[in-house]
């Protein structure tokens, strides 16, 4: 069964993109981007790449042959995804090339070699390679992980990009620590979501949708790369009747009985260049498939079997946390640790711009104007979060703003957090006294924040601070009275 292509996705030069035309054009309408001409300066272009534009293979294994990466199978299936195997960047890079010498001697496939296409995925390369500080630009000075490659610098973030929440805080937090499970240098506890692909002519990746069904962007630094990608709106198209089990190969003899939507679903195309970066929006589906050789830097019955669970199961909503921390990275405690943070960080940043009085026109400066709708989108999905229902022995909110001004790795997010956003609204010095900022602007506010409700009011809170420095046109402050 074919698939129905009915467009191609967009491609446009990321040098002539401000970081506003790319949020209101591509960002917030969550469209996919094709994006040229900003990676003209990376070293990884340089060193990842040889001269006739083949993958330098040699130095992978030369600097980092000893990392221990996740490599799939990519003839197995196992469950929805491809089978995983363990292996040294050493072993994987030599079965690529014994695997290349093998099929330019033959002209059948490497399957038929009897040897599988291996695809290298999810290498933590910023953390376990090199360390947080050496790879994401926006960090620098941070303390390296491995002095060996203190200088090394494969690839600075993209402007428009370094609104990255996520990996922020996993720079400086561990986003679950479970006392049953958690190891202090396992992989799921230290893990971040900047991952580098490796993979030769014929891998691939089955249809999917990103982690936390975040958006994502993924930069190619050798070789091309297709891409299909499906809209939110029609991926329901792709799973069975039940809403259960998604399509795993769309180029495969997809069954309609098991799959009655799927000739419905109308697709979008790409093919990734060398030196092109894809913008991947939230929740589209999407599968790729390795063209040529390439490096990639990169997020009814069902409801009656789960009563039917909890009738005997004694903790089913413990059952259900501990599950969803061990499949995803985070539970809902977790999640709400999370935005309460960055809550908290935004709050101190826009209590800052409304106490300087240099300049009173700050208030309603971009700046200010970008952290207000952070808080407003926080808002809307803390308040969907007051549908969740668990029971409170289950709960464990807490956050004590008082002692979260006191922990050193809160300041490091901060600082990290202000920087970030000076960057992109070019604020050549902009830094933050959170202290100062807490101590004075929630004087008389309560400091504990323990249920979904004290989320909401703290937003408010902020929200009518905001309103005393701004006038009644601000746009802003009519999307808090809306929301």
């Amino acid at each position: 069964m074919g698939v129905k292509i009915g467009g191609q996705v967009e491609k446009v030069n990321g040098k002539e993109l401000s970081y506003s035309e790319f949020v209101e054009r591509y960002l917030v309408k969550n469209q996919p981007v094709v994006l040229t001409g900003l990676m003209d300066d990376w070293r990884a272009c340089k060193d990842w790449v040889t001269h006739n534009a083949h993958p330098n293979l040699q130095f992978f294994s030369t600097h980092f042959g000893k990392s221990k990466v996740q490599v799939a199978d990519c003839g197995t299936r196992e469950f929805t995804d491809q089978k995983r195997v363990e292996m040294s960047v050493s072993e994987f890079v030599k079965h690529w090339l014994e695997n290349s010498t093998k099929e330019s001697s033959d002209s059948s496939t490497s399957e038929a070699n009897g040897m599988s296409v291996l695809y290298l995925k999810d290498w933590h390369f910023v953390k376990t390679a090199i360390g947080v500080n050496l790879l994401y630009g926006i960090l620098d000075g941070f303390t390296p992980v491995i002095d060996e490659y203190q200088e090394y610098l494969a690839y600075r973030t993209p402007l428009i990009f370094c609104d990255d929440w996520l990996n922020l805080y996993l720079d400086n937090y561990r986003m679950h620590k479970d006392p049953d499970t958690y190891q202090k240098d396992n992989e799921i506890s230290c893990s971040d979501y900047r991952f580098v692909y490796m993979g030769a002519k014929g891998s691939w990746t089955p249809l999917h949708a990103d982690v936390f069904r975040s958006y994502s962007w993924s930069a190619n630094v050798c070789g091309k790369k297709k891409w299909i990608f499906l809209p939110p709106s029609q991926c329901h198209l792709v799973f069975d009747r039940n809403l259960k089990n998604c399509v795993y190969d769309i180029f495969d003899d997809v069954s309609e009985t098991n799959f009655p939507g799927f000739k419905k679903a109308i697709w979008l195309e790409c093919t990734q260049e060398q030196n092109e970066i894809i913008f991947v929006p939230s929740g589209w589906y999407h599968q790729v498939q390795n063209l040529w050789d390439l490096l990639l830097r990169d997020y009814n019955e069902a409801k009656e079997y789960i009563e039917d669970l909890r009738d005997i199961c004694d903790d089913f909503e413990g059952l259900c946390q501990r599950n969803l921390a061990a499949n995803t990275g985070m539970n809902f405690n977790d999640f709400f640790t999370f935005v309460s943070r960055f809550t908290l960080l935004n709050v101190v940043q826009l209590f800052q711009l409304l106490r300087d009085s240099k300049n009173p026109m700050r208030s309603s400066s971009p700046i200010a104007q970008h952290l207000a709708l952070n808080l407003l989108s926080i808002r809307k999905i803390v308040l969907k979060m007051k549908c969740v229902v668990i029971p409170s022995g289950n709960c464990k909110f807490f956050v004590d703003l008082r002692e979260t001004l006191d922990d050193p790795e809160f300041l490091k997010l901060c600082m990290g957090f202000s920087k970030m956003y000076g960057m992109i609204h070019k604020l050549e010095k902009w830094s933050c006294d959170m202290k100062k900022s807490l101590m004075v602007d929630l004087e008389g506010y309560s400091y504990l924040i323990s249920t979904v409700e004290d989320l909401i009011k703290l937003i408010d809170y902020a929200a009518g601070k905001l309103s005393n420095n701004c006038s009644e046109e601000n746009i802003l402050l009519s999307k808090f009275d809306d929301a």
